[in-house]
């Protein structure tokens, strides 16, 4: 069933009494309702009529196919092997990625997230040897380097567990490095 008719049957309308409140000729909807995205006025019309937002009525398309989604899974779990090591950590996932060719907007927003941690902890790591700040200070150093460890660990579990109930990213970059 599609979105449009699943709204449209709550408010217990026919195509014919939707069509004639919208404008929107009874064949349109028909094609809406088999399938078709409705776009431009068309879509502002039947939403505007049904009182919903206009992306409630666009499919939502998956950001990975089903058979993909275990590479994914792979590629990101492949982070966590070498999570201490700060370029091994997205090297392993692009090398994964491009050998079994899943570079995908997932793949790609997962080495994003591990090229932005690398470059944090290489940072750290750097200007901690660079500034002289004493015994103290180079542990405060390798503290705040151990968290950033932990918190990529998490951030890298906790994207897993979204790509198994979702297929998407919990964390996830709105742009892509690579």
């Amino acid at each position: 069933m599609s979105k449009l008719t699943e709204y449209r049957e709550k408010q217990n309308l026919t195509q014919e009494e939707l069509s004639k409140k919208s404008g929107i000729s009874v064949r349109t909807i028909q094609r809406i309702e088999s399938g078709i995205d409705p776009k431009g006025f068309t879509l502002k019309a039947l939403a505007k009529t049904l009182n919903i937002d206009e992306i409630n009525l666009i499919k939502q398309k998956p950001l990975i196919t089903e058979s993909s989604q275990k590479w994914v899974k792979i590629i990101n779990l492949s982070s966590l092997l070498v999570v201490f090591i700060p370029v091994l950590n997205f090297a392993i996932p692009l090398i994964i990625a491009l050998s079994k060719k899943q570079l995908n907007v997932l793949t790609k927003q997962i080495i994003t997230i591990q090229i932005l941690w690398t470059l944090l902890w290489l940072t750290i790591f750097l200007l901690g040897n660079i500034i002289n700040l004493g015994e103290l200070g180079r542990d405060i150093v390798i503290a705040i380097m151990v968290i950033l460890v932990l918190a990529n660990a998490f951030i890298i579990l906790r994207n897993s567990a979204e790509i198994n109930k979702n297929n998407q990213l919990f964390y996830s970059p709105k742009f892509s490095i690579i």
